[in-house]
């Protein structure tokens, strides 16, 4: 098969040479976007006079066609031919002749392949935005679900303080949001065309880039050849959001890995997304938790792999830019997988009430609360802490809690609390005495509740 760039050599290309500079097994994902742009690149010619009207509409039907073979699987691919755009050339020109060989005017394959790209990620972000708003509304059903629910707080892996189930759920939704928020500032970087930059300099035909533009929907073109042709930066950034995203999906299924053991008992997965062991016959894993923290690491893998694919890159295009698009699709697709069996996780859920209601009073979670109350009763805060420290300390060699504690025990660290200071002890009256904004406050979680309904459309 002849090569877009063979009128330069002599001889073949080795065929070893061919199997390990080819990118159709990877890029053949992008044939629709390059269908797209190459049609209104053809219309553009078209309406400049570098086609007819006709030249450039018989092109347009051609290349729907050829989108048709490929969605039917009907196309041969080979690695002769490289990658998806040398792909769909060949195959116009095989229809058409000279007018197929025509639709490449004013333009280079660096400049195509990164319009492909920037076509395709529209439509990623897109979809990633849409099953991040999927799973906003999945923990935020959970949250109204369990809203009187009371589970403890930790810091470091130790007991701290109680919190509302639904402020739990709020916490990953509003992480979520950033991820969103971040998404759509990428995507407007992002929607900037390059097609009509050529090589590296532009052209000297009289093309219309912002034409072109306005039908592909982008915001505007990119201003400047050289940077057009070697900018990764939309796929970096890109790459970057999805492993922010990955982590707190992780940093998720850790603690649900977590809750569902039997220390802690507080969860009961689905059947449907756990496993069983060959040879325990009582195990129930939760692999599909697992996968989703273990495959964070790819994620992050793919963007540390694009930092050093454009480390030190001279301007222009540079064939180790092919590169990109293994890592773009991989951290891509995991994102997209994970984000579905979240979802789908969370919905299905369930917490074990009585087991944690059971448990809920150890731990001292009361503390930071009774803290605060003598604080309000004019003790410095750091006398404060110290003397609940040691009411702590008097209750673990007791065995007990701190509202089990005798009055007179309150009395010689506050004098005149009285039966006030058992107002504020015992987890469901630690909790009613938060009041600060964004906190686990029952009227700021309802507050946030309203909020976020109203943000996700409910």
């Amino acid at each position: 098969m002849s090569k877009t760039w063979g009128g330069r050599f002599s001889g073949e290309t080795d065929r070893r040479v061919e199997a390990f500079t080819e990118s159709i097994s990877i890029d053949r994902r992008l044939y629709r976007h390059d269908i797209r742009a190459s049609q209104a690149h053809a219309r553009m010619l078209g309406s400049v006079g570098l086609l007819t009207p006709e030249e450039a509409e018989q092109i347009v039907r051609a290349l729907g066609d050829i989108e048709g073979v490929i969605e039917r699987g009907e196309m041969e691919f080979s690695t002769a031919l490289e990658d998806i755009h040398t792909h769909i050339e060949r195959a116009l020109i095989e229809r058409l002749g000279d007018l197929g060989r025509k639709l490449h005017t004013g333009r280079s394959r660096n400049d195509q392949v990164v319009t492909d790209v920037k076509l395709w990620l529209r439509e990623a972000i897109d979809a990633q935005d849409q099953s991040l708003a999927q799973l906003q509304m999945a923990l935020l059903g959970a949250a109204e679900k369990n809203r009187e629910l009371i589970l403890p707080g930790y810091t470091h892996l130790q007991r701290a303080q109680p919190v509302l189930a639904a402020h739990y759920f709020l916490a990953y939704i509003e992480k979520f949001q950033r991820d969103r928020d971040r998404l759509a500032d990428c995507r407007r970087r992002a929607n900037l065309l390059p097609l009509g930059t050529a090589a590296l300099a532009g052209s000297s035909l009289p093309i219309d880039r912002e034409r072109v533009a306005r039908e592909l929907g982008f915001s505007g073109i990119v201003e400047n050849s050289l940077d057009a042709s070697s900018d990764r930066d939309f796929v970096i950034e890109y790459v970057f959001v999805l492993s922010l995203v990955a982590l707190h999906l992780s940093g998720w299924a850790e603690e649900w890995i977590l809750w569902a053991t039997s220390e802690f008992g507080f969860l009961d997965l689905p059947d449907a997304y756990c496993t069983g062991s060959s040879i325990m016959p009582q195990k129930k894993n939760p692999d599909v938790l697992e996968l989703i923290r273990g495959r964070a690491a790819r994620v992050t893998a793919d963007l540390q792999n694009l930092l050093m694919l454009v480390k030190g890159l001279p301007l222009a295009y540079n064939r180790d830019l092919q590169e990109d698009k293994v890592a773009l699709f991989d951290a891509n697709d995991i994102v997209e997988s994970s984000l579905e069996m979240a979802a789908l996780i969370v919905s299905q859920g369930r917490f074990r009430e009585s087991a944690i209601r059971e448990k809920l009073d150890r731990g001292f979670l009361d503390a930071t609360t009774l803290m605060e109350f003598l604080v309000k009763r004019g003790v410095p805060m750091r006398s404060a802490h110290e003397a609940v420290g040691k009411l702590v300390r008097t209750s673990e060699e007791r065995g007990c809690r701190l509202e089990d504690l005798p009055a007179e025990d309150f009395e010689s660290v506050a004098p005149g609390s009285g039966g006030e200071v058992f107002k504020v002890l015992g987890v469901s009256n630690a909790l009613a005495a938060f009041q600060s904004a964004g906190s686990t406050a029952p009227a700021e979680v309802n507050k946030r509740l309203e909020y976020s309904r109203r943000r996700l459309g409910t």
